[in-house]
Formats: structure tokens, sequence, C-alpha cells
């Protein structure tokens, strides 16, 4: 069985016009820091990055924040994290955010969170990785990306054989138990990545 000590959360460095989903970042955040999980994420101050990671730090947890340099002006790391890490580019972000996280969550974002939300999906379909992926589907947000996922599958372009596995959660509270219910199924030789690093 695989504990969930680390949870990498794609969101957007926007807040987007819904307030529903700045209320969904605090309270994943405030989720996070009770029960004792860290947060991994994309090391920005602004949008739902800032206001998860504000939410973590703000009820006494621990977070990672992970940001290219070419980045920190545009999106203004939050220094106040306990780890900032400073990388050279997206892909050894993206590398680095795989290997300090035990599953991955996206919030609403922009199309930053669904490129890495696809590439992870991606990896798992190709079994690169078995560490759980969910979908925050928060005011319905990502029903377009669902039902195009569907519309793949309808035509056989995603192969019964190499099928794509995520978990979609409606609200923040059920994202924790069902992360951890499908841990329970992934020992931790399964969680790494089965390529060299430097390839990713």
């Amino acid at each position: 069985m695989s504990k969930i000590n680390a949870v990498c959360v794609y969101c957007g460095s926007s807040a987007g016009t819904d307030p529903a989903f700045v209320e969904a970042a605090r309270s994943f955040g405030k989720i996070l820091a009770a029960e004792g999980v860290r947060l991994i994420f994309g090391g920005g101050s602004i949008g739902l990055m800032g206001s998860l990671a504000d939410a973590v730090l703000d009820h006494g947890g621990a977070v990672t924040g992970i940001i290219p340099e070419f980045l920190t002006g545009r999106e203004r790391p939050r220094w106040l994290a306990q780890e900032l890490i400073i990388v050279r580019d997206m892909h050894e972000r993206k590398r680095t955010m795989f290997e300090r996280a035990d599953a991955f969550v996206a919030l609403p974002g922009g199309l930053g969170t669904l490129e890495e939300l696809v590439e992870q999906m991606t990896w798992a379909q190709l079994g690169r990785h078995k560490k759980p992926i969910l979908i925050a589907n928060i005011s319905d947000y990502w029903d377009p990306l669902l039902t195009l996922v569907e519309h793949m599958r309808a035509l056989k372009f995603l192969p019964p054989a190499l099928g794509v596995n995520f978990l979609v959660a409606q609200r923040v509270e059920d994202i924790l138990p069902k992360l951890r219910d499908a841990a329970r199924d992934v020992g931790e030789t399964d969680k790494a990545m089965a390529v060299p690093a430097d390839r990713l």
C-alpha cells in the first residue's frame, strides 16, 4: 500500500471568474494542512496557486513550490513556502513535481494546467507510473475535457488495453479519500517513473 504524503496540485495562476474556484483552492489547502499532506505546486503567489499555498501555510501545513527561473517575474514566487525550488525549465519543473508527489490533482486552470494534467494521464496510460490522478471538477469546470475523453473512447482512440485511468471529484472534501482509496493498490515501487529521469 502506498501512502499519500505529498500531493502535486496543478491549477491556474489566474483566479478565474467563478468565486467557487478560489473557495475550492482555499478549502483544499486547509484540508491538506489538517491531514498533514505536503502541497507540491507551481510556486506562484497569484491566482489559484497563491490562494492554495496561502491556505496550506495559514493552517500550519507544508508547501514545496517549484518554478522555472523564467517565470519568477511573471508568477511572483511564493517565497514564504518552506521550500522553493527554482529550476531551469518546464521539463525540469514537471520532472521534479513528479518525483516529489504521491498523487496529482487538477483544480481549474488554463493551458498550462491542462498540459500538465494530460501529460500525467498520458504517462499513466503508457504504463510509466501508477500514481493516482484526480480531476477536481469544481462547478463542472472540466466537463468539456471529460466529454472529450469519452468521445475519444467512443471513436477508439483510447484502446481498452491502454485506458486512461483517472478519478473525478466534484467536492474538495472527496479528493483525499479518493486518492487514498486508489493508492491502496499501488506499491511504492509502482510510483517510480519507468524511464530514466533525464528522458522525461
